[in-house]
């Protein structure tokens, strides 16, 4: 059986914003993170993938 959190990732901001680009900040915003060391779980899509590379420096990954 398949475990429920199959295809999901957990984000977690460990970056400032601070100092960066508008399109970045966006993206944290998008990602649901705005403040430091807040954690989301979401699902591992292409579009959420692109996103993650996009602010890569700001953020850690694992899996969910």
């Amino acid at each position: 059986m398949a475990s429920e959190n199959t295809g999901r990732v957990k984000v977690t901001q460990v970056g400032s914003p601070i100092g960066r680009r508008n399109d970045q900040r966006a993206t944290l915003i998008g990602l649901g993170l705005n403040k430091l060391h807040r954690t989301r779980e979401l699902e591992d899509t292409p579009a959420v993938r692109g996103m993650i590379r996009k602010v890569s420096h700001l953020v850690t990954v694992e899996p969910a």
